[in-house]
């Protein structure tokens, strides 16, 4: 999901289901080739240019593995070619992490080495409420969901997560979130098997009526803005970020980090 700031109102700041998202669902390969439209022709000539939004939605349900409970609920598979994605990623994550905290402690560097997470669809996985609204994302909707439903852990991030901390790491969350869900989301984390630190430390929410002063952009922050700027409070406060986990690129951009790792997410798309 975003993360109010993640989450954009539909078709707005919120792009959906479109032709790079659609390039985005098998790994790179272009499922809408002929006459996709491209950054150099961003308007449509005709419809021929323009992915069937049906078909592209049949796709998405396809590449999670869609599993329909007797009560209607929707739910990702653990054998889908979205989870075999996901834990290639976690493996190649394991791998550096291994060798970049050992380094660390050899070094013997004041800093501290941590990882910093984004939320949705990072750690804790949407595909159940995009499913219930439709791909259809509003705040209510989001608010409404989120009060009393856990979503599941993005499958395996837990187990990284705990084994990076007890490995050494500090464990930060960095979301788009707005602060009035903090309850509901640290309960969805304790809930799902996230054993770190929960706490307003290492848990960071969008806050526009009082946002921090190490943000100079205040309120009107973009996601990047918003995202590499705490990234680097969090390195002054003794912190180094040795790797920065999100689904969209605007999690990742701005610096503050020293490797970056992408999850994959054709759903939405935040810039």
């Amino acid at each position: 999901m975003p993360r109010p700031a993640r989450f954009r109102p539909a078709l707005s700041r919120r792009a959906r289901l479109g032709a790079t998202t659609v390039a985005a669902l098998v790994a790179g390969t272009v499922v809408f080739g002929v006459g996709q439209a491209t950054a150099e022709h961003s308007v449509p000539r005709t419809d021929k240019e323009i992915p069937n939004l049906t078909q592209v939605q049949d796709k998405i349900k396809a590449y999670y593995g869609d599993t329909v409970t007797a009560d209607g609920e929707h739910y990702a598979s653990p054998h889908s070619n979205y989870a075999r994605q996901v834990r290639g990623i976690e493996a190649k994550a394991r791998a550096y992490l291994s060798k970049a905290l050992a380094r660390h402690d050899r070094a013997g560097k004041q800093a501290k080495p941590a990882i910093v997470l984004d939320m949705d669809d990072t750690t804790l996985l949407t595909y159940n409420y995009e499913l219930q609204v439709g791909f259809h994302y509003t705040e209510e909707s989001q608010d409404k969901y989120l009060a009393h439903t856990d979503m599941d852990p993005v499958f395996g991030m837990n187990r990284l997560v705990n084994w990076a901390h007890a490995k050494g790491a500090e464990v930060f969350f960095l979301t788009g979130r707005k602060e009035a869900q903090r309850d509901w989301s640290v309960r969805n984390l304790k809930n799902v098997g996230y054993g770190v630190p929960l706490d307003r430390r290492h848990v960071y929410l969008k806050n526009k009526e009082n946002p921090p002063a190490y943000l100079p952009c205040g309120a009107t922050c973009t996601t990047v803005e918003y995202k590499s700027g705490t990234r680097k409070h969090i390195e002054s406060l003794g912190y180094n970020v040795v790797a920065n986990f999100g689904d969209q690129y605007s999690d990742l951009s701005g610096g503050a980090g020293d490797r970056t790792f992408k999850l994959p997410n054709p759903m939405y798309y935040l810039p």
